[in-house]
């Protein structure tokens, strides 16, 4: 689990990477300066 405080609302989104749906890297710097849109589900997948 992370120890980085919970983004607010207008928050820059910290640097990340994760996999795509072909199982490839995907970083968040690959779209600089771009406008970019990410929505998290929280308990997606979850019990709960």
């Amino acid at each position: 689990m992370s120890s980085q405080p919970a983004l607010e609302a207008n928050d820059k989104a910290p640097a990340f990477t994760l996999l795509n749906e072909e199982s490839q890297p995907v970083s968040l710097k690959d779209f600089s300066g771009k406008n970019v849109v990410l929505f998290f589900y929280p308990k997606a997948d979850t019990p709960g």
